[in-house]
Formats: structure tokens, sequence, C-alpha cells
């Protein structure tokens, strides 16, 4: 009885920060101060572990989560974790994000191919429109691989029903339909096509 009550305030605990993780991370990044834009650095500049990034939506699943930098566990306890060396939000290239299958990320059980995701970041509002489903094995990083047009990659551990250690991964693959910046009136619909896999 004693294991059982300390499992379950540890599961209320790690629920909790991640709530309230989220929730702050989510205020820092809709706030109007000119300051915040530093979460989404130039090319010259690193990102810190755990900075928030951007907002992932995918509106259909129910899917709205802030992506934070690092795919570390500590990270992604916490929300979906920018893939470190992959694009990131708002840059030409292949962004890779990947979360965990019984939080942030159990609602990709039920996505589609053709569903629209959202990516809110400093640098804009950019859509992707989901190309391909994919399972492949962990060892498998050439769904990391640098694009030349401007894709969105979501990562995470299959099946989604399975208690313990999963042995597959599951990949969305999503490539970009339109881009608004701050302060654009209308939507940039043509895709970049320099890459960019390190900005």
């Amino acid at each position: 009885m004693v294991i059982g009550i300390a499992t379950l305030c540890w599961c209320v605990f790690v629920v909790g920060e991640a709530w309230a993780v989220q929730r702050l991370d989510r205020r820092l990044l809709e706030s109007p101060a000119p300051d915040v834009s530093v979460a989404v650095p130039s090319r010259e500049r690193t990102v810190n572990r755990g900075v928030p990034l951007a907002q992932l939506q995918i509106a259909r699943i129910g899917l709205s989560a802030v992506v934070l930098e690092g795919h570390d566990d500590g990270t992604l306890r916490l929300g979906p974790g920018h893939i470190v060396g992959t694009a990131l939000p708002g840059r030409t290239g292949n962004i890779g994000i990947a979360g965990h299958r019984d939080t942030f990320f159990r609602p990709l059980r039920r996505i589609q191919v053709g569903d629209e995701i959202a990516l809110i970041s400093a640098e804009g509002r950019s859509r992707y429109r989901v190309s391909s489903l994919r399972i492949v094995g962990p060892d498998d990083v050439s769904v990391l691989d640098p694009t030349v047009n401007a894709s969105l990659t979501l990562i995470t551990c299959y099946p989604f029903s399975m208690l313990g250690h999963a042995p597959n991964r599951f990949i969305v693959r999503a490539d970009l339909i339109g881009r608004t910046t701050h302060g654009d009136a209308h939507e940039q619909t043509k895709t970049p096509t320099r890459p960019n896999a390190h900005a």
C-alpha cells in the first residue's frame, strides 16, 4: 500500500510539474514583450535546454503543447522537445520534434494523412500538412535527415498501447503549406527551397 501511494504521489507530481511548466511557457510565448523573441535565436546563437521555442497545435486530434529545446528525458517530461541538430521552428529545413507517447504525444495515435499542423514561434505561424505516417526501428535516424523543402517530423515511441519500453518509433512527416510572419498581412505560401537543417 505504501508503494502504491508513493507511486501515485510521484505521478501526480510529474503531471502537475508538466502542466505548470506548459502553462508558464505558453504565457511567455504569447507575451508581447520584445525580449520573448530570444526563444528562437539567430543562426549564430545556440538555444539552452528547456527554453520554450514554439506552440505545436493539431486541432483535429486536440493536441496543443509548448515545444521546448532538447530531447533528453528531463525535457520530454515537461513537453515535446526540439531535436538538437535539426532546423529550428520558423526556419527552413527538417524540424524534428520528439514527445512521449503516453503524455503529450498520446493524441498522435489518431492522426491521419492530410491533417493540418500549426507551429507558432517568435518568427510567426507555420502551417504544415501531414504527408506520411511511418513506423521505424529506434536506430533509424534517416527520418531526421536534412530536407530541401521546409518540413516537420514528429517522433514518438510505438506501439501506443504497450506498457513499458516500446520497441519502435512512430514518425509523422508534414510539409509546409503556408507561413505568416509577425506583422505580415498575407500568408506566404511559397515553400523555401534552400536546405538549412542546422539553423
